[in-house]
């Protein structure tokens, strides 16, 4: 599944959505060995205690984001270097941080034509909920609500152009 990255239009931009969707499925399947499935809407979205950031820059500007909880990092670390989770708490923002980055390298690749024109920063993760995020991006993020292994996953998509 590709899509263009010259059209860029915030009405191209909403056609990106099964991109990301994909990206992210594909990530957790194939580095973690795990199926993320959707949560019913009527399901609360927890508190959100681990964000990784990836920068996007050049001919696609913005930041993609994964936020989840606390245990559901620790897990991530646990299935992506196989050690216990008890062991995985001082690795778990590396992991979330690499998952992060293999999320948004796997959404670029799917953009045909970006190829060399866009490049990724190092991932940064924030720990803790208590913080207000303000991207400055000129439209709405693409977002989208997964559950790993049962606890809500959110992924984030926030573009400038």
């Amino acid at each position: 599944m590709n899509a263009n990255a010259e059209s860029s239009g915030n009405g191209e931009r909403i056609n990106w959505l099964p991109l990301l969707d994909v990206a992210t499925r594909e990530v957790f399947e194939i580095m973690l060995g795990s199926k993320l499935t959707q949560p019913l809407d009527h399901e609360p979205i927890a508190s959100c205690e681990v964000t990784a950031m990836v920068g996007l820059a050049g001919q696609l500007c913005g930041l993609l984001s994964l936020r989840c909880g606390a245990k559901s990092a620790a897990l991530i670390a646990s299935k992506m270097l196989a050690i216990d989770v008890k062991d995985a708490n001082s690795e778990m923002w590396d992991a979330v941080g690499e998952v992060c980055n293999m999320v948004a390298g796997n959404f670029k690749s799917k953009l045909t034509g970006l190829g060399d024109r866009c490049m990724l920063s190092v991932p940064s993760v924030i720990t803790g909920g208590d913080y207000n995020f303000h991207a400055l991006t000129d439209s709405g993020p693409l977002e989208l609500t997964f559950l790993f292994e049962g606890a809500p996953l959110q992924v984030a998509l926030e573009l400038h152009s």
